[in-house]
């Protein structure tokens, strides 16, 4: 069983951890996944990020995982932390027991030990959901842009503020079962633009994108999205509200 609180160390001294990283080339045909175990001293304010960038610097260069910006806007540090999708730059290990166990995120092409390729998917998805505005008003690049009310600037930023980590389709169930499965980061794509006043798009046009298993009705409502996504976004009524409108486009 994997510790989730952490046992305190003796007055001045730094408490020893032990990392279990799930370790694979697939560049390699002799390289089969495996557990390596690390084992360094914790510092204070650690982070997971710091402490794989520790294991790298001094223990094992040849260890592979993703960073860019080091504070939770990028989202390329995402992994299997203790079997729970998460980022490593956020996650304190003061808040995980002395054994942590780290994995790549599942569904997403694996380039090794903790990378995966998101971005392939990602593109793929905003490719197949045409994730831009779509609009037949020329162009004018001196003009000044439209206004928009602030409420719906609001709305429209805050689901923009996906960083496609991909932490919601590692941990939805149906991505798991469904290869096609657009997943919530899809869906919120859909929603945010569905929002956006400059697009002129129709429910008929959306319909065409989501309107099936693939898409809002493959939804399960686990929920699994919701709750793993690291900027807390309004996963669960964005989805439902998808839904309703989507259903009542198809009983027409």
């Amino acid at each position: 069983m994997i510790p989730l609180l952490r046992r305190r160390p003796t007055a001045g001294q730094p408490r020893r951890l032990t990392l279990s990283i799930l370790r694979c080339n697939p560049a390699d045909p002799a390289s089969v996944p495996h557990l390596q175990d690390y084992e360094l001293d914790e510092a204070d304010g650690m982070t997971l990020f710091i402490a794989l960038n520790d294991i790298r610097a001094h223990q094992d260069g040849s260890l592979q995982f993703d960073f860019v910006c080091r504070a939770g806007i990028c989202g390329s540090c995402a992994m299997l932390i203790n079997g729970r999708p998460g980022l490593a730059c956020r996650t304190l290990t003061r808040d995980l027991g002395d054994h942590i166990t780290l994995a790549p995120l599942p569904y997403f092409e694996l380039i090794g030990d903790l990378s995966v390729n998101t971005g392939k998917w990602m593109r793929g998805t905003s490719e197949r959901l045409q994730t831009w505005i779509h609009s037949t008003t020329p162009v004018d690049l001196d003009a000044l842009e439209a206004r928009m009310e602030p409420a719906e600037a609001e709305a429209i930023y805050e689901l923009d503020r996906c960083i496609e980590c991909g932490c919601c389709i590692a941990g939805c169930g149906t991505a798991q079962m469904r290869e096609g499965f657009v997943g919530a980061v899809g869906l919120n794509k859909i929603a945010r633009f569905r929002l956006d006043p400059r697009d002129q798009r129709s429910d008929a046009d959306f319909y065409e994108l989501i309107g099936d298993d693939d898409g809002v009705f493959g939804c399960m409502s686990l929920l699994g999205c919701h709750d793993l996504c690291p900027k807390q976004l309004p996963l669960q009524t964005q989805i439902a509200f998808l839904r309703r409108k989507m259903a009542a486009f198809g009983l027409r």
